[in-house]
């Protein structure tokens, strides 16, 4: 697919994907973030991807809104310059991987939630407005230590957007939320980090050699599937109770023992050796009872040592016998 203001690259199970305004900082606009979102659901529905990345060429990251559109709607001339699309789109993604969150988030940058792959911001550069708030609805954000960000809403005359004012208190707690939209002070990577806005600061030498590590280390190391259900679980559980959130869990591990990446997953711990969850055939691994036997013995007794829950010898055997009982039809 043809692109004309981002750049898409897949290599070691990880698609990036660069917004490429670079004379602009990248500035948003509505061709930009409609690519945005095409490349995302395509690298969601890609087999050969198992992590996305989202940087900016050049200097910055994303400045926020094209100044351009702005002064139009400011003016009052022309045609509407910033696109707000509030319709859904069902996410076209594989059937029972987590629960369903499609209904739960609406808004410009949902689609990014119901991704089943992990979405990582990489902000190399200056990041503000509307490029701060999509970062925010990445899974994972790593920041250069000496970027400039600002949510800058204030001092334009605008409002809390797309959901920031309900998403920045959950990152960083309501005063900090106050005072970066109260304020639209900038504030640097470093601070980011201490606030808990991003995972990492690091130099503007080691952000991207670091963050490609990173992702391909998922990418190779760890089950699609998942990662999927997970990230899914996360943003359910914002609106679910505890109970709620537990029972899903346990229908969604006893799911999982019937999978190829789980049987792949302990066979590679038996045998001493990387997962290879890109290999995959339903009828091409098969895994012992022992082995299922044995890792869920060690994690009743790991259980048992942390939580202080005593196992009986007649539960232990129980709970194996379900697991390695064959499945009737």
């Amino acid at each position: 697919m043809n692109f004309q203001e981002i750049l898409v690259n897949t290599d070691k199970g990880v698609t990036t994907i660069t917004l490429n305004r670079p004379d602009k900082l990248n500035a948003w606009t509505p061709t930009m973030g409609n690519e945005v979102k095409s490349a995302i659901e395509i690298a969601g529905q890609n087999k050969e991807c198992r992590c996305i990345i989202v940087t900016g060429a050049g200097r910055g990251f994303c400045a926020g809104a094209d100044m351009g559109g702005l002064k139009n709607r400011a003016d009052g001339s022309g045609a509407k310059p910033i696109e707000v699309d509030m319709e859904i789109k069902p996410y076209q993604a594989d059937k029972g991987l987590g629960p369903d969150i499609i209904d739960d988030f609406e808004g410009r940058f949902a689609y990014m939630y119901n991704c089943p792959k992990p979405i990582i911001a990489m902000i190399n550069g200056a990041c503000a407005g509307i490029g701060l708030i999509f970062t925010l609805y990445a899974d994972l954000r790593f920041v250069n230590q000496d970027a400039k960000l600002t949510t800058a809403f204030a001092s334009r005359g605008l409002i809390a957007e797309h959901g920031i004012a309900w998403m920045l208190p959950r990152l960083i707690g309501e005063a900090n939320a106050l005072d970066l939209l109260l304020t639209a002070r900038i504030f640097k990577g470093d601070e980011a980090e201490s606030m808990g806005l991003v995972n990492r600061s690091l130099s503007s030498e080691e952000l991207t050699s670091y963050v490609n590590n990173y992702a391909e280390n998922m990418a190779l190391k760890t089950s699609p599937r998942s990662l999927a259900i997970m990230k899914r679980q996360i943003r359910a559980g914002y609106s679910q109770t505890f109970i709620e959130s537990l029972k899903e869990a346990n229908e969604q591990m006893f799911a999982s023992f019937e999978e190829f990446d789980f049987k792949e997953g302990v066979n590679s711990f038996m045998e001493k050796r990387p997962p290879n969850f890109f290999f995959h055939s339903s009828n091409s691994l098969t895994i012992s009872g022992s082995s299922i036997v044995i890792l869920w013995v060690y994690s009743c007794v790991r259980t048992s040592l942390i939580t202080s829950t005593s196992f009986s010898s007649e539960k232990l055997a129980s709970c194996a016998s379900v697991l390695i009982e064959p499945k009737r039809t």
